[in-house]
């Protein structure tokens, strides 16, 4: 179990409801109960119901391969008949039901008329918003966005959106006691942050077989060989300013932006200039240097993980 010692913050978070015990729930339950948390479950479906203890010994067991420490007992698991009862002494319910607006809705509805005030209510949604979940809700600060990477138990990535400072701030805490890696929204959107670049990049990926330039193998093995390697420590945004010398990003945005307009090929379109200026403005935060060169000289095989 977690502490939280943010001020202001709910003193602890004990119980986590999941509502909808499909793939994303059960990993989801996995975590918690590897993390040493009670878990209640429910899912419509009295079938998923009762199968659903033996179905987590697997990710149990591949946890615990991963992290030996972590824990492998269900015996923190409580599988409920009704929603009402998974829910009423919960600290936070995560809800992974399928992609519908009217479903989850109805789901909310029962779960905020049983369900502890304090209580989070997380969605596990990738492709709908906050905003369209919350619509009608009597207090939609309560409703946050956790989306996570499949599955969840293995996947670090959550990304979270909530409209209450104090709400957003209970729901990291709790992600990162799990051992997440959670990234904060700005603002809520379609595909989130993670779903938008991989489906910007898959497009692409079709173009290239589309135009004849590679077939899909030599696509897949340029990315995993190439930029995935680079991508997967430093993100985009670092590998580019990592590539633009001195001047960072800035600096590689205008030699494209020159290179593009004396006529010369370039396989990378310019940015508008107002998205270059706020490259400029960008404060780089991983390592903890802000010009290209001091990034370069931290990049030791030592900070690079095994």
């Amino acid at each position: 179990m977690t502490r939280t010692d943010a001020p202001g913050l709910e003193s602890e978070v004990r119980c986590i409801a999941i509502i909808g015990c499909g793939l994303i729930g059960a990993s989801w339950a996995t975590l918690c109960l590897a993390h040493g948390y009670a878990v209640t479950a429910w899912d419509p479906s009295a079938e998923i119901r009762r199968t659903f203890r033996e179905r987590l010994s697997l990710p149990l067991a591949q946890l615990k391969e991963l992290t030996p420490g972590l824990k492998t007992s269900t015996d923190g698991l409580t599988i409920c008949e009704t929603l009402t009862k998974a829910v009423r002494n919960a600290d936070l319910v995560q809800e992974n039901a399928p992609e519908k607006t009217a479903l989850k809705r109805a789901l909310y509805a029962e779960i905020i008329a049983a369900a502890p005030p304090h209580a989070i209510i997380s969605s596990s949604t990738s492709s709908l918003t906050w905003s369209e979940l919350s619509e009608g809700l009597p207090d939609g600060s309560r409703l946050i966005t956790a989306n996570p990477f499949n599955p969840p138990h293995l996947m670090p990535l959550v990304e979270l959106f909530a409209s209450d400072a104090t709400v957003r701030a209970r729901a990291e805490q709790f992600y990162k006691a799990l051992g997440r890696e959670v990234v904060v929204l700005e603002r809520d959107a379609v595909g989130h942050i993670a779903n938008r670049l991989a489906s910007a990049l898959w497009r692409e990926a079709v173009n290239i077989v589309a135009e004849g330039i590679a077939d899909v193998s030599a696509v897949d093995r340029a990315l995993v060989n190439g930029p995935g390697l680079r991508w997967s420590v430093v993100g985009a945004h670092m590998g580019y300013h990592l590539g633009g010398g001195d001047g960072g990003a800035t600096i590689f945005s205008i030699s494209v932006r020159a290179r593009k307009t004396a006529g010369r090929p370039s396989a990378i379109r310019p940015l508008p200039r107002k998205f270059a200026g706020v490259l400029s403005t960008v404060s780089w935060r991983r390592p903890r240097a802000r010009t290209s060169r001091s990034l370069k000289q931290s990049a030791t095989p030592a900070s690079c993980p095994s």
